[in-house]
């Protein structure tokens, strides 16, 4: 069993900045693919982002593309979401998502059913 915790999220204005970090233990990381999600209230769960156990491969929603970058560091365990020119279309609940996935470079990505194990969320409000 993997255990995710996600933490940074907040309030801010609109252009501003966040990063988000989610913290995983309870098996090898590097075994692990890793996602970004985020739900609306009344929406259903999106892609954000996504990365390899290498960083290999990235992939990233159109609607991120350019100002959202995913990174991770398989010594700390962590997988990060740096996100910039945060707009209030961005305010969501953020979860972090885990694809057992070891050695492969081609991974679920957006295909949110692939994920294995998730983090509870941390919200982000963006304010115009």
């Amino acid at each position: 069993q993997v255990q995710l915790v996600e933490s940074g999220g907040g309030l801010v204005q609109a252009g501003g900045s966040l990063r988000l970090s989610c913290a995983a233990s309870g098996r090898t990381f590097s075994n692990y693919a890793m996602g970004w999600f985020r739900q609306a209230p009344g929406k259903e769960r999106e892609f954000v982002a996504a990365i390899s156990w290498s960083g290999g491969s990235i992939y990233y929603a159109d609607s991120v593309k350019g100002r959202f970058t995913i990174s991770r560091d398989n010594a700390k365990n962590t997988v990060y979401l740096q996100m910039n020119s945060l707009k209030p279309e961005d305010t969501a609940v953020y979860y972090c998502a885990a694809e057992f996935a070891p050695g492969r470079t081609v991974v679920a990505g957006p295909r949110v059913h692939e994920y294995d194990h998730w983090g509870q969320g941390t919200q982000v409000t963006v304010s115009s």
